[in-house]
């Protein structure tokens, strides 16, 4: 399981030099480092919903990138825009995974 990206400064710098895949509910955006982990990143606005609703999607996520095989030395900041809301787990699992194997994050993608 990754490490929690909690700094304000660590968030923007992945923000503005990491590379992204888009997807029209979830952006990945992932910046190498030379740590020994790999460092992940919640960022659910007040688009998304309510309180309530950006906790779920946050555990939602949380959840899903618990179950993946990353590689160490990045940090990746996951973005959800409008509509996450309503997506269901395997598709925010599928956007995830799938985002993620674009970025050469998770183990079993290619090098």
């Amino acid at each position: 399981m990754p490490d929690r990206l909690r700094n304000r400064s660590d968030f923007t710098e992945v923000m503005r030099k990491g590379r992204r895949a888009r997807h029209p509910l979830l952006q990945l955006v992932a910046l190498r480092t030379d740590a020994g982990t790999t460092r992940v990143g919640y960022s659910v606005s007040k688009q998304v919903g309510g309180a309530v609703v950006r906790n779920l999607v946050k555990r939602r996520l949380r959840a899903i990138v618990a179950g993946l095989p990353w590689r160490s030395g990045a940090d990746v900041v996951i973005v959800a825009r409008s509509g996450a809301d309503s997506a269901s787990y395997g598709e925010l699992q599928a956007i995830v995974s799938e985002n993620a194997r674009k970025l050469r994050l998770l183990e079993d993608s290619d090098a």
